[in-house]
């Protein structure tokens, strides 16, 4: 009998790291009892269907706030600082700067701090296509459906790894022990290769996946036709973003010890409108078939409830994130993942600090974020001419009737509270901003008072949010509000949804034409409609005259499609990946993280612009994770990322 342990040896050199070298332990619970072989788990049904599920489980935790590359590491999200648990999570160390080869932080390479081995994910996916013809119980079109969606997870984990480090070895089929030395001692592959080995394993899957789950309560974040095409068109658009396009010349001369070129085409003009080309037409394929699907931009629905269309319209704005998936209709990936820990700490203090309450109001974001969103007349707040940006810190108090469902009435607060988009009010919550959930109603709101030693201010040393803004976006609207302890109402945190097919598309059509289109405008109005706000060109029209002509150009249209992103994405975990394959981290992520002083008790001394981190060092050399360096120890045909 070939047990599992014997036949995974050769995979310590694959990848050059004794890490990925396992015992049968790790796999006991796919199997019965006794030692698990390869005839035993794929013996029956039963057996296989639990290998199966194995692998899905190497997917990311989308919902770990300190150890997801795409939450804490990045600029949008801040804690406590008096927490451990954030401030030493891997997510925490690499927001401040410490990321290192010698013990990398959210290794997903190696599976160390935070991080999953993902080539121990790739290894599972390949052991089950291999296998699973040989169960006897299990009728043939049932095979071909799983194979396909685990063809599609092996897809899926290089694309995840890619994004992280680049040029990465593609692992097509697992080595039999008898390898020679020379095979199993493998290169990282251009990026072009890796997207390329991605583009054709999700094509040999497409046809035997299905359009949609049957039964979303028993197969959500199960492979689908929309789900694999995503993935495909994400691949492609990281292709012909600047980080790996050839135009990013920070990786001139980044070879291989054969002196193969690891990342990009020859930056040229002709070469990188091709490549966005080829995403255009992926991602529009990606649209196509989740449109078909039933997949649409979400739109809460008051139902019996009495609201005002302000409150309806940021339940959606918010839901788009925060909605069960059986309720939102937009996802088109949905992390099942528990993010009931994630929410609860994003959560303002709303219950008894002694009955579980300590785990609450430790989540915020930054200042940076509440500067991003538009004014209401959805324009940066830099290019609206009518919105006061020089005093956007000096306080005032509420005296306006579009404020009604958006602060308390006649308080103070901040200017930068004032006159924001739709989207502002959905996403954040603010000292005497209305925080809106379903079971208050609207005529007696929960009102936010986040001052030192108010109801949702600095009481605790262990429970306060440090920037004064919290993350809505994040909590359910759906969240008791009369219990005695904290509940969080369980929701499925996208992966995927629709509206980021419109915005990658919109890019895609304006990077690969010299001037926007039509249908450019459309994608990004689309968005733009759904918040509340006017279309791109009549919007621009309002702003300083200098930036009215943005959306006429490539550039000024690329500035724009980017801020949607920003905005639309805001604590998603998509920011970072963004500003990564944009080239514009560096500028990005070296700001200060401010917000304002949560020791305040008094306006005047509350809103006082604070720094809380002065420079994380994110460098170029941050744009690509390191590789281990024990791990290159092991196989020196695995060069370093450059800097590190």
């Amino acid at each position: 009998m070939k047990n599992f342990k014997k036949y995974f040896k050769a995979i310590v050199f694959v990848i050059g790291t004794s890490v990925v070298f396992t015992n049968c332990s790790d796999f006991l619970d796919v199997v019965p009892d006794g030692t698990a072989t390869m005839e035993t788990v794929f013996s029956n049904r039963a057996n296989s269907e639990k290998f199966f599920y194995t692998c899905y489980n190497g997917l990311p935790n989308f919902a770990d706030a300190g150890n997801y590359p795409g939450n804490f590491g990045g600029d949008d999200y801040w804690w406590d600082e008096d927490i451990s648990l954030f401030k030493n999570s891997s997510g925490g160390y690499i927001a401040r700067g410490f990321q290192n080869s010698s013990s990398p932080y959210q290794n997903y390479w190696d599976g160390d701090r935070g991080g999953k081995n993902l080539w121990t994910s790739i290894r599972n996916c390949n052991i089950f296509i291999n296998n699973i013809d040989n169960v006897p119980d299990l009728q043939g079109w049932e095979k071909d459906s799983w194979k396909a969606d685990v063809k599609v997870l092996k897809a899926y984990y290089h694309l995840f790894l890619m994004q992280l480090y680049g040029p990465i070895p593609i692992i097509e089929e697992s080595l039999e022990v008898s390898a020679d030395p020379a095979q199993v001692k493998v290169y990282r592959q251009p990026v072009d290769s890796v997207v390329g080995f991605i583009v054709r394993t999700i094509d040999d899957a497409i046809e035997n996946l299905p359009l949609q789950v049957e039964d979303l309560s028993q197969e959500a974040g199960r492979m689908t036709i929309p789900i694999a095409l995503t993935i495909k068109a994400k691949a492609l658009v990281w292709a012909a973003s600047p980080l790996f396009n050839g135009s990013f010349s920070y990786y001139d001369g980044f070879v291989d010890n054969n002196g193969v070129a690891l990342i990009g085409g020859d930056g040229g003009s002709s070469d990188i409108q091709a490549r966005w080309a080829k995403a255009a037409i992926a991602i529009k394929d990606a649209i196509d078939a989740s449109e078909q699907a039933g997949h649409a931009l979400f739109y809460f629905e008051p139902g019996f409830d009495d609201m005002s269309d302000t409150t309806a319209l940021k339940y959606t704005l918010r839901g788009v994130a925060s909605e069960r998936v059986n309720l939102n209709p937009e996802i088109i990936w949905p992390c099942t993942k528990s993010n009931n820990d994630f929410q609860s700490r994003c959560t303002p203090m709303f219950y008894d600090y002694d009955n579980g309450g300590g785990n609450l109001a430790e989540i915020c974001a930054t200042m940076k974020m509440a500067e991003l969103f538009y004014t209401n007349n959805g324009l940066p707040i830099e290019e609206d001419p009518s919105w006061n940006y020089e005093d956007r810190f000096v306080t005032r108090e509420d005296t306006g009737y579009f404020h009604q469902y958006y602060i308390e009435k006649e308080a103070t607060t901040a200017n930068l509270n004032y006159y924001r988009e739709p989207r502002f009010y959905a996403n954040l919550g603010f000292d005497r901003g209305i925080y809106e959930l379903v079971n208050n109603n609207e005529e007696n709101p929960f009102i936010i008072h986040n001052k030192s030693g108010e109801a949702h201010g600095f009481i605790y040393e262990k429970a306060h949010i440090s920037t004064g803004y919290f993350v809505k976006k994040q909590v359910s609207y759906r969240i008791p509000t009369q219990s005695p302890s904290p509940s969080p109402y369980r929701f499925s945190i996208p992966v995927y949804r629709l509206a980021d097919l419109y915005l990658l598309y919109a890019e895609a059509l304006n990077e690969s034409h010299d001037t926007p289109t039509e249908e450019v405008y459309e994608m990004v109005d689309k968005i733009r409609t759904r918040a509340g706000l006017k279309g791109v060109r009549e919007t621009w029209q309002m702003a300083e005259a200098e930036f009215q002509n943005k959306p006429y150009t490539q550039e000024g249209m690329r500035e724009i499609i980017k801020r949607e992103r920003l905005i639309e994405f805001a604590f998603e975990g998509q920011r970072t990946f963004d500003l990564r394959r944009w080239g514009d981290a560096m500028d990005v992520l070296n700001e200060p993280v401010r917000g304002w002083d949560y020791q305040g008790t008094t306006n005047e001394d509350y809103y006082q612009r604070t720094v809380y981190l002065t420079n994380r060092g994110f460098s170029y050399r941050n744009y690509l994770w390191p590789i281990k360096n024990s791990t290159l120890t092991v196989n020196s045909n695995l060069i370093q990322n450059p800097g590190w």
